[in-house]
Order: C-alpha cells, then sequence, then structure tokens
C-alpha cells in the first residue's frame, strides 16, 4: 500500500521561521505519525529564488506567456541559469538540514521505506514557499517512487458521487497560440487511448462556459499563453487574440464541472500557480501547472510523457514525475526544464488513476465512498450474517472440541480459594500398603486390611466426624467379626457401589455387604470423550440388572449427611426435576449446556473445583494410625477415606487440572472437590458454574461480531488493527474468566470467532471503499 505524507507549515515568514508538522500514514488512512519541528529564519531565501527567476527568464526560450511579452532573442545566459540554479539547490537544502528541523527528517527515514511510493503533499498559504524548487530536497533523492504537490490548508471534500463515464471525458482547450506550436499539444491528446477529446480552439467566452456546463468532464486541458499576477495571487488564460479570462470570470461554470465529476486540470502553459491558487478555491481535486514560464518544447515533451504514463496505468504522481525526470534531456537548451511541472493537490481527495476516471463504480473500489447509513446497513447485516454462521456451526458440535479446552484454561487461571476445613482426607499410597504388607495384613481384593480399618474406623469415632466417606470398593463378606459389626453399626459411614451400563458392557461393582442400602452411594464419574471429568453426577436411575442400587451420588451422600446434622437439611427435588438442598437448587444440565452439544446430562451440573492447590487437608493413614490426632482435625467434619497410590491399580482421573499420569488426579480427591461444590454452594453460597439460555448467549455472540464492526469503522492500518483485535480478544478472554468465577461459563470462542469474522470481512470490505471523512 502506498503511503500519503503531509508537510504543514504554520504561520511564519522566512524573516521568523516556520512551524512545520508532518503526518505520515498509509493512503485512505488517518496519519499514524505525527511530528512537529521548525525551519529556522532564512531572510535570503526568496532573494536566491529572485535571482534564478531572473536569470531564467532572461534566457526567452519561446515560453508560452501572452504573446506581447515573448521574447524570440535567445540571449546565451544559459550558464548563469544553471549557476543561480545550483546555489539555490544549495542553499536550499542547507536550511532544511537545520537542527530545528532534524527531528522530522529522521522521523520521515525512520516512518517511510525507499520501495515505496510517497505521495507528499505540502500545505501552505505562503506563495514564496510554494515557488521554492522542493522536488530538489535532497530527502526526495533516497525516494524514487516520491512525488510532491501544493495544497491549500483550507480545503473540502466533493460529496456529489461522479456519474462514470465510458470513456475518459476530456475538454481540451487551445486558446491564443501566437508563436507557440499547439497543434502538437492536439495530436497528442487525440492519440489517448479509452478517451473521448472535445477541442475548443481559440473559443469565445461563451463557448467556453456552455461546454463546461453541458457534459460531466473528467479532464479539463488547457494550450496556449497564460500568466500570474499580483505575486501569483491570480492567473490569467488568453483565449484569442482579443479575449482573456480569469479563473473568477469562469467561476460558476467551472463549479458546475467541478460538481459533475471533473477531477484534472492541466494547464500546460505557462507561469500557472496564480491559476492554481484560484482553481484550490473551488476545490477541485488535482491541477498540473508549470511554476514559470515553459518553453514550446519542454510543454509539448511533458504532456507526451505524463500522457504516455498516466493512460499506460501509472499512478497521477508517479506519471508526473517521471515526466518531470525525462525533462533533464532537454536542459541543455532548456535550463531547469525539470524544475517547472508541479502538482497542486486538494487534500480530501485521492487522485483517481486513468481506468478509474472510466469506470469508477465498477473497476475503482477505492472511489467508492458509501454513506454512513449504508455502511451502518453492511456492518450490521454482516454481523447478523456471521453470528448465524458461527451460532449454526456451533450447534453442529463442530466447535466443542475448541471450547471444552478454553473452558479448561479458564478453570486454571481462577484465583486461590484455600482447602475446605469442612474436611479430612486419609489417604492410603503406597507406603501405607507396603506397610500394611510388612505387618502381615492381608490385602486381598482392598487397598486397606481388615485389621487397619476395624482399627481406624474406632479411632475416628471417638472424634465424633460428622460423616465418613469409604471410598474403597469392597465387593465381598468382611471376616472380622468386629469389623462387621462396625460397618453394620456406624449410622454416620457411607460405602460405594458402581453402577451398571448396559451400552458401554459395565456390569458394576458390588456395595460392601455389611452397609445398609440407606448407607450408599454410587462412585461413577462423567468423563468427556478426552477422558477429563468436568460434570458431577449428582443422582441417576440404576439399571435393573445393576449390582448398585444407589439413587445418589457417594459426594451427595455425604454431604447430605453432614448438612441434614448440622443444619437439619434434607435432600428435596423441585418440579422441574433439579436437587434442592435447602434454598439452593442445582439445576441440572441440558443436552446442549454451554460448550457441549448433544450430550447425555442426566442428573448431572458443572463440577465447579475448588480452585486450591489441596482440596483439604491430608493424612497418611499408616500416620494416622501411629500417631496422636487434634480432636479439632476430625469432630464435625466429613472424612474421607479413599487411595491415591499409583502402583496397584491406580484410581486417577484427568481433570482439567491435567491429563498426564502425572498430573492425574485421585479419585477419592475429585469426589472431594464434588462434596466441596455442595456443601459451598450451600452454606457459603458459592457459585455454581451454570450456563446462559441459548438466546442470552446468541445476542453475546452477536455483541461481539458488533464490537468488530465497531474496531473496523475506522481503516486503520495493519499493525493498529491487529493490536486493537489482540487486546479486544484479551479483554474478551479476562471478561469471560470473570463470569466464569461468578458462576456463569459464557461462550468465549464463539465470540472470538465471531470478533475475528467481522474484523476481517469488515477489513476487505473497507478495502474496497472509501471512507468519507465526514465519518
Amino acid at each position: 500500500m502506498s503511503k500519503l505524507v503531509v508537510l504543514k507549515f504554520g504561520e511564519g515568514s522566512f524573516e521568523q521561521g516556520f512551524t512545520v508538522t508532518l503526518q505520515i500514514g498509509e493512503e485512505h488512512e488517518r496519519p499514524a505519525t505525527e511530528i512537529t519541528g521548525k525551519l529556522p529564519p532564512f531572510p535570503q531565501m526568496p532573494l536566491y529564488y529572485s535571482h534564478w527567476q531572473s536569470s531564467y527568464r532572461q534566457i526567452g526560450n519561446r515560453y508560452r506567456l501572452h504573446a506581447e511579452q515573448v521574447q524570440v532573442t535567445n540571449v546565451s545566459m544559459i550558464q548563469d541559469c544553471e549557476n543561480t540554479s545550483h546555489i539555490l539547490r544549495v542553499r536550499f537544502n542547507t536550511w532544511l538540514r537545520a537542527e530545528e528541523f532534524r527531528p522530522v527528517r529522521e522521523k520521515w527515514l525512520e516512518r517511510l521505506s525507499s520501495s515505496e511510493e510517497v505521495r507528499v503533499i505540502l500545505q501552505t498559504e505562503n506563495s514564496q514557499l510554494q515557488l521554492l524548487p522542493w522536488h530538489l530536497w535532497d530527502l526526495l533523492e533516497r525516494y524514487p517512487k516520491t512525488e510532491i504537490a501544493l495544497a491549500s490548508p483550507t480545503y473540502d471534500r466533493i460529496h456529489k458521487p461522479r456519474t462514470p463515464n465510458p470513456l475518459v471525458n476530456i475538454l481540451a482547450i487551445v486558446g491564443n497560440s501566437q508563436g507557440i506550436d499547439t497543434q502538437a499539444d492536439q495530436a497528442l491528446l487525440q492519440e489517448c487511448s479509452n478517451a473521448e477529446v472535445s477541442f475548443l480552439v481559440e473559443p469565445q467566452r461563451k463557448e467556453l462556459t456552455e461546454h463546461l456546463w453541458g457534459k460531466n468532464w473528467d479532464i479539463l486541458f488547457f494550450a496556449g499563453h497564460s500568466s500570474s499576477h499580483r505575486n501569483g495571487e491570480s492567473g490569467r488564460i488568453y483565449l484569442n487574440k482579443t479575449d482573456s479570462l480569469t479563473i473568477g470570470e469562469l467561476k460558476y461554470a467551472l463549479k458546475k464541472a467541478i460538481e459533475n465529476g471533473l477531477q484534472l486540470a492541466i494547464f500546460n502553459s505557462c507561469d500557472g500557480l496564480g491559476l492554481a491558487r484560484e482553481l484550490a478555491d473551488l476545490q477541485i481535486p488535482q491541477i498540473i501547472v508549470m511554476r514559470e514560464p515553459v518553453p514550446d518544447q519542454v510543454a509539448q515533451e511533458f504532456l507526451k510523457y505524463f500522457l504516455q504514463g498516466f493512460a499506460g496505468g501509472e499512478s497521477l504522481y508517479q506519471s508526473v514525475r517521471q515526466a518531470r525526470e525525462r525533462l533533464q534531456g532537454l536542459e541543455d537548451r532548456f535550463p531547469c526544464a525539470t524544475w517547472l511541472p508541479v502538482i497542486c493537490q486538494n487534500p480530501a481527495q485521492i487522485p483517481p488513476t486513468w481506468d478509474e476516471l472510466r469506470f469508477i463504480e465498477s473497476a475503482a473500489p477505492p472511489n467508492f465512498c458509501p454513506s454512513i447509513r449504508h455502511r451502518f446497513y453492511t456492518a450490521l447485516l454482516s454481523s447478523v450474517a456471521i453470528t448465524a454462521l458461527v451460532c449454526g456451526v456451533r450447534f453442529t458440535g463442530l466447535l466443542q472440541n475448541q471450547e471444552i479446552p478454553a473452558f479448561d484454561q479458564m478453570m486454571r487461571s481462577r484465583p486461590g480459594e484455600g482447602i475446605d476445613p469442612r474436611m479430612l482426607v486419609i489417604t492410603i499410597d503406597d507406603d501405607d500398603l507396603a506397610t500394611q504388607r510388612k505387618n502381615g495384613e492381608s490385602l486381598i481384593g482392598a487397598s486397606i486390611s481388615e485389621k487397619s480399618l476395624n482399627k481406624l474406623l474406632a479411632k475416628l469415632n471417638q472424634y465424633q466426624p460428622r460423616a465418613i466417606g469409604l471410598d474403597i470398593y469392597r465387593d465381598f463378606k468382611t471376616k472380622d467379626p468386629d469389623l462387621i459389626s462396625r460397618l453394620e453399626k456406624t449410622p454416620n459411614l457411607i460405602g460405594v457401589c458402581k453402577g451398571s451400563d448396559g451400552t458401554a458392557n459395565i456390569g458394576g461393582i458390588q456395595p460392601p455387604p455389611e452397609i445398609p442400602p440407606t448407607n450408599l452411594g454410587f462412585s461413577d464419574f462423567i468423563h468427556d470423550s478426552d477422558g477429563v471429568i468436568r460434570r458431577h453426577l449428582l443422582f441417576m436411575n440404576q439399571e435393573v440388572t445393576s449390582l448398585c442400587s444407589a439413587p445418589y451420588s457417594f459426594s451427595l451422600q455425604l454431604a447430605s449427611l453432614y448438612l441434614l446434622q448440622r443444619s437439619g437439611i434434607k435432600v428435596k427435588f423441585t418440579p422441574e426435576g433439579n436437587l434442592q438442598l435447602g434454598k439452593t437448587v442445582f439445576p441440572k444440565l441440558n443436552p446442549r449446556s454451554g460448550g457441549y452439544q448433544n450430550i447425555d446430562a442426566s442428573g448431572q451440573i458443572l463440577l465447579n473445583y475448588r480452585s486450591s492447590k489441596e482440596i483439604a487437608q491430608q493424612v497418611k493413614l499408616t500416620e494416622f494410625l501411629s500417631s496422636p490426632v487434634n480432636p479439632n482435625a476430625v469432630k464435625d467434619r466429613i472424612v474421607l477415606i479413599g487411595v491415591v497410590s499409583r502402583g496397584d491399580s491406580p484410581d486417577t482421573w484427568s481433570t482439567p487440572y491435567g491429563a498426564s499420569l502425572d498430573e492425574q488426579m485421585p479419585g477419592v480427591l475429585v469426589q472431594a472437590h464434588m462434596i466441596s461444590q455442595i456443601l459451598s454452594a450451600v452454606e457459603d453460597g458459592r457459585p455454581l458454574v451454570q450456563v446462559w439460555s441459548l438466546w442470552i448467549e446468541i445476542v453475546w455472540i452477536w455483541g461481539w461480531s458488533l464490537i468488530g464492526v465497531v474496531l473496523t469503522w475506522r481503516k486503520l492500518s495493519f499493525l493498529w488493527l491487529a493490536l486493537l483485535v489482540s487486546v479486544t480478544s484479551s479483554v474478551l478472554y479476562l471478561v469471560c474468566l470473570s463470569f466464569l468465577i461468578w458462576g456463569a461459563w459464557v461462550p468465549f470462542v464463539p465470540s472470538a470467532l465471531s470478533l475475528l469474522a467481522t474484523v476481517g470481512l469488515m477489513s476487505i470490505y473497507n478495502s474496497k471503499t472509501k471512507i468519507s471523512s465526514s465519518e
């Protein structure tokens, strides 16, 4: 993409110096860089220019001035002109290398590459600044694709859309040609491809006015004599041998032509800066003039080279630069010929290419300038379409594999909560198993011997826990009479069994025969396709042939026993079939909940893991049996007994906190998280993880699509847009994480996709259109 550079000169003079503001940005976009510097006083500069101007005009090479002013004698003063031009060039660049101007120069070099096409606009009201040979600035020599144009600080955009023409419409005015050859100009124009040229040869004023009013012109061309007056503030063209006009005398006709789409005026005549100043007041988009009197052959050669480039597909600025530089071949006879052509630009307009003049609506998307309403409706419909597409893809389940890992990441990102003080976990690890074997205790079919279990239950009952959970399968009869009696008569002891699943050919595991059926809970976990436990199964209808008949989960049995003894809270169900403990309702999942699509969600809620390194205080079996116990560590607590051994038949599970073997969580600790979730929700008001309704989720996803519209409403550079999208995506993640902490799993991946898709689509749309500055 090409770059646009604007040099704005503030109020000042050569006696006081000038404040200069440099703006750099991508074409069609707002400036990305701005810096202010200063050019120091240099009162001699206008004098240097005046000396060169005087020596140049004394040569007299059949200039296209007013016919009476043409000098036919060519005095040999070429060397003097070259000398004064060299002095002017050196003094000019010395001034531009001033220390006060250095920050502007360095910022230019930092931000612009020599390989880029750069349009430079110099904005100033100072006519002496406009006269200086800015193309000789040594900085521009490093940028072969750069051309400079003059502009007024005050300007307006032409808002009326152009009516496209099948051919480039050129109105060619051939004025008074006394002493010069305008036939060559006419021949060059007639050779233009895809153009329709209308010639007015030495017209009357009325004839010219009628033509300007009567057709949609793309280019206005003048060849003949012209001159500037009042120090370059105004200009005059000579229509024929008797009539001449100022721009002011053609004001209304020219305004009509500009309103109808006139894009470019070319005055291939002398001393045109005065003409350009008056035309700029009419807001004409682009003007090409000669800054000084121009020799006849120089004018013809410039026109030839310019039309070759412009009609051949080059940009307007590159066409002018190449045509101007090719005039160097004439400078042995016409010194400083390359100084003469200059562009005058309306900064609000984008220079069209030749093809854009012909097919502005179909072949020139950059010049299509939609209204704010049109852009709004386009953006709105785009966001709705993208939201519908994303939600449709989500509904099919294609996003589940992306949403679930994002959910896990947020679970891991939550702040710590500390251990749950209502529980104690007695763990059985590899050392405990080895100790039991060393003591000659039988471990057949279990991870704790009858002797150790009897001793453990006896010691626990001394300290009066509210509930004891034995998370160990004992699907065989006990032999020790003391243990049999203890298992049967311990009312706060909850045992486990495993339900059967005929669809998966799982037979289930029987409960301990000695524990009453009312004190049993199933230990079944629900894991996703990746093996990770994210859901909490609270209750289920066991199969008829199941070896386990417990309707409630092990965790619910322990939690409800604890709450019954502490607060008298009993298990109830709402009319909708949701579990209720006290005032707390546990809404069950639906088949489509959050990132889940089409799951079996019977009796399940999302498992809101307690965010802490350890869920509860833990003590090893051997240590508990052999050491004194702090009564407060057991009294009125839930005591869980389970295996954490990783050697013999490990009972470990993948969780959002880790899926590898080393990171998997023992089943007894998963049960502890489930118990803690229930107790914390009932007693502490800790939020359960729930999901929004389908329509609220759709509105949420659409909202982030609309944010994508906001980000792309203004055309920004790729780097700025990428930065904004990155920041916005981070904000989205933090917002979703905050909602999760508060108990809501809101769509992150679909929202991010809708944001990115909208930004991408609207960026493509913006690249095909041109945004109005009024927006």
